[in-house]
């Protein structure tokens, strides 16, 4: 048994804290959320360091944060609830018992008390901007303000199954040739550090018969297995420092302009930015966001540093009374044609229905890239290591035949 130090928020408003004894963390936190109120904060009095760790591994696993399928369930399940005439309270209290994530769980409480005490839904869900984004809260501020909350929730909820549906696609053609080229460096790893030893010794004493391919393989083989922990230290180290870099301003720009000039994927990548950047606008001006803050929302999601930066310069011309094409006219980012859309758009003052066209029309532009890209890459990976594996193997069998054409002399 261990002392664990608790604070908790009960019903009522006030805050609760002390000690409670129990077998492990996960114990502790349970014994908590039974005496009711909103949990605040659980940790280990004492106890060794060993064993804190422990307990912090076993509290994030437990902790797992909620994902966009997540909050997609959450909103379908808040938009049937609120359309039937249940109100905020009750609903939020129907779907936090059905939610497995403990987290989510706190969270969706977190805001039905917010909203008992008097806060404006939105404002209670911008209090966690990590699971609803600005967008989200943006859209549920105009429904409170226009008063169709439940249709706006249904808009939402088309929204982020779309998302989901992109992100899904996106991340279905990116895994198969990740999983083509592992395979490929695995085969070629195994081929030179276990099959090619194994011949070596046919070679012995004929290393000058040896063919170029086979004298460069054999010494790619014994280099490999001789500093197998050094290649193995370096390999991890790029990867960490290329996940690292990317996540930095300088390293994240230049993978972004990267994903935009990378063959076969830069049509990808462009169709998804600009659909998920339209998709973005056109439901924020439906929804009656303003046209500033509508601009910076979309440059936010946007996903891609160069479309971020090209929206927000857009959002600055348009504070200072330009309009919307006049800096879309003199950049790249977005070819003429939708330029022209959004002109007569802007012109007509149907701007929010011309962008959903628009990002419709990517939209399925963007699932007939993908299926293209991924048709052509997987004859072109396989090719690549067929062509891999068989030089190893004619580098292998050629020096057997060099060396059996001897014999018969």
């Amino acid at each position: 048994m261990a002392n664990f130090k608790y604070e908790i928020r009960l019903p009522e408003g006030t805050t609760d804290t002390g000690i409670v004894e129990a077998p492990s963390l996960a114990e502790a936190t349970s014994m908590l959320r039974a005496r009711g109120g909103y949990l605040l904060d659980v940790s280990r009095v004492g106890g060794s360091g060993a064993q804190n760790i422990l307990d912090k591994m076993r509290s994030v696993s437990i902790e797992a944060g909620p994902g966009l399928k997540d909050v997609l369930n959450f909103t379908n399940q808040l938009a049937v609830m609120i359309k039937a005439g249940i109100n905020i309270r009750n609903a939020m209290d129907g779907i936090a018992q059905q939610v497995d994530k403990p987290k989510f769980r706190r969270i969706i409480e977190q805001i039905k008390a917010d909203v008992e005490s008097g806060r404006p839904l939105s404002e209670a869900l911008a209090k966690h901007p990590k699971v609803f984004s600005p967008l989200y809260v943006n859209m549920v501020r105009a429904s409170e303000l226009s008063g169709n909350f439940g249709k706006m929730l249904e808009r939402i909820s088309a929204y982020i199954a779309q998302q989901v549906e992109t992100r899904s696609m996106v991340r279905g053609a990116m895994v198969y040739p990740a999983i083509i080229a592992f395979m490929a460096v695995a085969t070629t790893i195994f081929l030179l550090t276990w099959v090619l030893p194994r011949f070596t010794d046919l070679f012995s004493g004929q290393e000058d018969l040896l063919p170029t391919p086979t004298v460069m393989l054999v010494r790619l083989s014994d280099f490999m297995r001789a500093n197998w922990y050094m290649l193995t230290a370096a390999a991890v180290a790029l990867a960490v420092g290329f996940r690292y870099g990317i996540r930095t301003t300088t390293g994240g720009y230049y993978w972004d302009v990267a994903k935009l000039r990378i063959p076969l994927f830069s049509r990808m990548f462009r169709a998804l930015y600009i659909t998920r950047s339209l998709q973005t606008m056109g439901e924020l001006l439906n929804a009656g966001v303003p046209m500033p803050e509508t601009l910076a929302i979309t440059g936010d999601v946007s996903g891609n540093s160069l479309y971020r930066r090209m929206w927000q310069s857009v959002q600055r011309s348009v504070t200072e009374g330009d309009k919307i094409v006049t800096p879309l006219s003199n950049q790249t980012l977005l070819p003429k044609s939708v330029v022209q859309m959004i002109s007569a758009g802007e012109e007509s003052g149907n701007l929010g229905d011309v962008l959903r066209d628009i990002a419709d029309f990517y939209s399925r532009e963007l699932k007939d890239t993908i299926k293209a890209v991924t048709s052509m890459i997987e004859p072109l990976m396989i090719i690549l290591m067929g062509l891999l594996v068989g030089f190893i193997a004619m580098s292998i069998i050629l020096p057997i035949f060099s060396m059996s054409s001897l014999v018969s002399q």
